[in-house]
This record gives C-alpha cells, structure tokens and sequence, in this order.
C-alpha cells in the first residue's frame, strides 16, 4: 500500500498523516539521465542504524502505549470522563500543532496567513471533500474508546490489525493497487489468527466498569472498515491536488473538532451539561489525548528513517508488550488460543510488509554501449 493508505494501517490516530507504508519510487527519485550517468539522487544515503532503532522504540511505543492507557483510564475506578469530549480536544491539539508546523515552513506571518487563506479559505469545495475522512475519522476515534472499554488491551492489539485487511481490500478496489501473492496470503493468516483469538475462552471480569466482549469485538471491526475506507479515500485526495500533509491535517483538525462537537452533543449532551466538559479529566486522561494528538505527528517525522521490515517488526513488537502489561497491569490470562492467533497475526506482518511488489521505476534511460 502507498501513502496515507497505510498511515492507517499501522496507527489509529496517525491514519489521517499519510505517512509511507511501501517503499514507493517517485518520478524524481533513481532515475538516470540523458547522458546514461546516474544522478545523485539513484544511491540515497543509507539511514544509520542508530537512526532505525530509535524509529522502532519509538513505533513500538506508539503502537502500544496509547492502548494500555486509554485501556486503564476507561476501566479504572472513579468519576468516568466522557470520551467524545477527548476526541474533541485531540482533534483540537492536532489543529493547532499542524498550524504551527506550516507556520514554520512559511518563515513569516504573511506567507502563512496567504498560505491559508489561498488553499483553504478560497478552496470550500476542497474541503467539503476532505469532510468525508474528517467525519469517518471521527467516529472511529469514538468506537475505539468503546472497544477498549470492552476489551482487554492484548485482544484489542490484535484484533485491530484487521485494518491491516481492510485497508488492503479498499487499495485493490479504489486505487487498483497489486499485491504479491504472499500479501494475499499473509491476509487470509491474518484473518484466522484474529479469528482464533476471538475464540479464548472468556476470562473473569477485573475491571471496575461493566464490559461487554462482544460490543468491544463489532466496535473494532466497524472501526477497521472505516480505517481502511478513510486512509485510501484520502491517499486520493492527496495524490489529486497540490495541498501539502499538514495542510489537509489542519482541514481534518478543524471539521474534526465541528463534527466532534456534534457529536458530543447528540450522545452525551446531557451528561456534559450536568457535569461539564472536563468532568474526570485528570493528568492521565490529558496523557491519552496528548498521545492521541501528537503521537501520530511523532510517527510522522519519525517513520521515513524505518523500512516495511522494520515497521511491520514494531507492530509486532507492540503486541507483545500490550500483552506482556496486561498481564502484570490487567490480570489478563495468557490462553493457548490467543497466543496461536497472535503468532499467526505476527507473521502475517512480517510477511505482509516483507514481500511488497517492486514498482519499475519512471523516467529510466538506458544508453546503449
């Protein structure tokens, strides 16, 4: 898969980033000339290993950590907050960090505000497309606080690797992208170990919240098909106009934070009237919203120095951590069918981002001798 296609594939909250899944060849890039020389741009300098490792800590963490937090946060004991009210203000955080972002890049308070102005303001049918992912995004963000509600943080991990399918199914039907033969496989692996570990047997409830399995498990899958619509609807947006990331992360921020508002409103109206906005927010919930928000933009700078191997290894890697943490954190019991179904999801990673058709590269020249 290409760009922002697999942004959500491998993190909820970085789909809307378009961050590069595939290694994909660009028509500026290992290309030869004219004169049949090779350019400086066809033997890119290799990424120091420092540079992969500290991407791989850092995806691991990503992938893992805003689960067993927002796992803890929605299970603990105490005044409850309200979920859309967070979705809210991650969807804000974003829209105010993307902003600085292209405020950077313009260098000057003119070129940002014509920036703006130029390709937003005066683009309203430009962004009435974005609306789509902006709303889709949206809702996800709202299932998954359901699904971690109902789930246990390992189960969920591997459960939401079905993005992985879907995302993949939506390539194939919007984009008609090619896959190897082993990513077909490595799909219907990835489909039987998801289903295998749905099959664990059900563990004693330790959460002080009541928790409903299979609520968690069709919110998750809901949440997978809207993952992998949005992510390839706007891997078209992108490739179809000259607007930057940032710049359609700030069109999703804003509609993000009307839409969630909305939202808000129609489902928890009442509560957020009667308690307040921030009503249960303490240091840990403003961690998760933080994580929400700018761990994504994190991802997003980071990922260029991590190959599909070495991401495809995080995700994995992130499973196992998820898991390792509910035990100890959440007294999960380690079954022999949810460990069969997760080494079954892992190798489908790993065989997935491995075996990526290459893509001939445009523009190459070949000068006879």
């Amino acid at each position: 898969m290409s760009k922002s296609a697999v942004t959500a594939a491998v993190n909820k909250d970085t789909d809307q980033l378009g961050i590069p899944f595939e290694n994909e060849a660009s028509p500026n890039m290992n290309r030869k000339n004219l004169g049949g020389e090779n350019s400086p741009t066809e033997n890119p300098p290799k990424t120091p290993a420092s540079l992969k490792y500290a991407s791989l800590v850092l995806l691991t963490l990503q992938n893992a950590l805003l689960i067993l937090v927002m796992r803890y946060v929605r299970t603990r004991e105490g005044e409850m907050f309200v979920a859309t009210s967070a979705v809210i203000m991650s969807e804000l955080f974003k829209f105010i960090i993307c902003l600085v972002i292209i405020f950077v890049q313009e260098g000057s308070l003119r070129a940002w505000v014509n920036l703006l102005y130029d390709d937003i303001i005066m683009e309203p049918l430009d962004c009435l497309k974005v609306s789509v992912p902006s709303l889709i995004y949206v809702l996800q963000n709202n299932l998954l606080y359901v699904a971690v509600s109902n789930l246990d943080a390992a189960t969920y991990q591997v459960t939401y690797q079905l993005k992985i399918l879907t995302t993949a199914i939506f390539s194939v039907l919007m984009l008609k992208k090619a896959l190897s033969p082993l990513q077909w496989v490595s799909l219907v692996i990835l489909f039987i170990g998801v289903a295998i570990v749905q099959m664990q047997p059900e563990a004693k409830a330790t959460a002080s919240t009541e928790q409903s399995p299979i609520k968690g498990l069709v919110a998750v899958i809901i949440s997978c098909f809207m993952s992998g619509f949005a992510g390839v609807y706007f891997e078209k947006i992108l490739k179809g106009t000259r607007q930057s990331v940032w710049l359609r992360n700030i069109q999703l921020g804003f509609l993000g934070v009307i839409i969630g508002v909305i939202t808000m409103m129609i489902k928890d109206g009442d509560t957020v009237r009667e308690k307040g906005f921030f009503n249960g927010y303490d240091g840990v919930v403003w961690f998760v919203v933080c994580l929400q928000s700018f761990g994504g933009l994190l991802v997003a700078m980071v990922v260029k120095y991590a190959d599909n191997i070495l991401k495809g290894f995080a995700t994995s890697a992130a499973i196992i951590l998820s898991c390792i943490a509910s035990i100890y954190f959440f007294e999960f019991q380690l079954s022999l069918q949810f460990t069969v179904g997760a080494l079954l999801v892992m190798l489908a990673l790993y065989t997935y981002s491995k075996f990526v058709p290459v893509t001939p590269l445009p523009y190459t020249v070949t000068r006879k001798m």
